[in-house]
């Protein structure tokens, strides 16, 4: 090839990918940049009525969080709810992926599709239908653990119990469009190589992990990705069941974000809560993408 072919086939890639590009600096890169900005100024109600009461006060607004107890208490929250949760939450989709995609299931695009519903429904709607099914006196889920002997549990009135009421109701709305991602690329992996470790004596445990990882591996990344950036921005599960409560216990970095804005109006605080929570979520996609490639999840 010459090289004005391939300059001409650079410059067409470029072409290609340029809508791209423009659409990650519009809608990604300049607002993190405007948020670094103003989380370096006292933005308030005030600066919104005129921006001329607007000061740079340097690195004040993240000195004031770094000492505020709240921050760190939603900062755990946050943890916790993505520790426990995305684990939870792959293996959920997956395990229903894997089931749906076999052969011996019966009316498998009708279970399809009401693992996948939960993930259309109007999220304020079916947490109050959660509230509901987690009421102490009236839930569901109380009934059904009665039938077992087990005492109700106060479920989202409860410090103890209010991260695994929320995770509860998280994981059901949201597994059905990871295995959705799942059954697709499940039916990518060849059947030869599962007819392969057949006959090689591999049982279904063994095909799952010597032949259906290594084939989902990418995907399997792909997910985790999305899933931590999900679970590290909840913000409207809590504020719907619990309004961060009891004592804080369900209060999130997104959550403490939205009070500091639109509650107290310290939007300059608030910049520097979204900036570090950026960080944060970019820092454990940079760790997971440098552990896919130790272990060969992707070149």
């Amino acid at each position: 090839m010459t090289p004005s072919s391939l300059r001409k086939r650079e410059r067409a890639a470029w072409g290609f990918v340029a809508p791209s590009l423009l659409a990650i600096g519009v809608f990604f890169a300049i607002p993190v940049f405007a948020a670094l900005l103003l989380s370096l100024t006292d933005f308030d109600i005030y600066a919104l009525a005129d921006i001329g009461n607007m000061r740079f006060v340097g690195l004040r607004n993240y000195e004031r969080l770094f000492s505020n107890p709240l921050f760190w208490g939603a900062m755990k929250n946050t943890g916790l709810f993505a520790v426990i949760g995305v684990p939870l939450s792959i293996a959920t989709s997956l395990a229903a992926a894997v089931i749906l995609n076999a052969r011996v299931i019966k009316w498998r695009p009708l279970w399809r599709v009401m693992f996948f519903a939960p993930f259309v429904t109007t999220l304020v709607a079916t947490a109050v239908l959660w509230n509901y099914m987690l009421h102490t006196r009236y839930g569901v889920i109380n009934w059904a653990l009665g039938a077992f002997g087990i005492p109700p549990v106060d479920w989202l009135g409860d410090p103890s119990s209010s991260i695994p009421a929320i995770l509860m109701f998280v994981v059901w709305k949201t597994f059905g469009y990871n295995m959705l991602i799942f059954l697709a690329v499940l039916q990518t992996v060849p059947d030869d190589l599962y007819e392969a470790a057949r006959i090689d004596g591999a049982g279904p445990l063994k095909q799952f992990r010597h032949v259906t990882l290594p084939a989902i591996a990418p995907t399997l990344l792909l997910v985790s990705i999305i899933a931590v950036a999900s679970f590290f921005q909840l913000f409207a599960e809590p504020y719907v069941m619990t309004q961060g409560g009891p004592a804080q216990s369900t209060v999130t970095v997104l959550y403490f974000m939205y009070e500091e804005g639109f509650k107290w109006w310290n939007l300059g605080s608030a910049s520097a809560v979204a900036f570090v929570l950026f960080v944060c979520i970019l820092a454990v996609t940079l760790v997971q993408l440098a552990v896919a490639k130790k272990v060969g999840a992707y070149e």
